[in-house]
């Protein structure tokens, strides 16, 4: 039986490739290890059973962190959860201080702010592509990363403009 493959990899390939990408963007929705869990096992089932064609990695790539969003969108409207402090400070965070400290500060926005800094700062999309990926217009996407700035630095204690 012939493999399916996906811009070029495998199935298990593009698992063990995107699994920490599609994982950071599920628990940055969640905010909860176990419905992070749900959600990317969910990811993961959708493109293997749809198993669509892509261009190339990036095009992949964006298509799972679409499809991230829109699992973990989907999963706290279905389940009626909502992120609370106490969840945020029982998430696990990244090992580096850089990273935790990013991470700690991004789950005290809102999604629409966190999702847009995520994917810009984490992941190092452009405004253009993280337009595309959460189906927002250019410069609502430069709204939100403007104003998720400006909340961060509420966070962090700094001076706002």
């Amino acid at each position: 039986m012939k493999q399916k493959l996906y811009a070029g990899l495998s199935f298990d390939q593009v698992v063990q490739k995107y699994a920490k990408n599609v994982l950071s963007s599920c628990l940055m929705r969640t905010g909860s290890s176990p419905d992070a869990d749900d959600c990317f096992q969910n990811v993961f089932l959708k493109l293997y059973t749809v198993a669509p064609s892509f261009r190339d990695e990036e095009h992949l790539k964006a298509w799972l962190l679409r499809v991230a969003i829109n699992e973990c969108k989907n999963y706290l409207r279905d389940n009626r959860r909502h992120l609370t402090l106490d969840a945020v400070r029982e998430s696990p965070l990244p090992s580096t201080d850089d990273e935790r400290d990013i991470s700690w500060a991004l789950m005290r926005l809102e999604p629409k702010y966190r999702e847009a800094l995520y994917l810009y700062y984490i992941e190092r999309y452009k405004v253009a592509e993280i337009a595309s990926i959460l189906g927002y217009n250019p410069n609502t996407v430069k709204t939100l990363l403007s104003r998720g700035r400006q909340k961060l630095k509420k966070i962090y204690g700094g001076e706002s403009k």
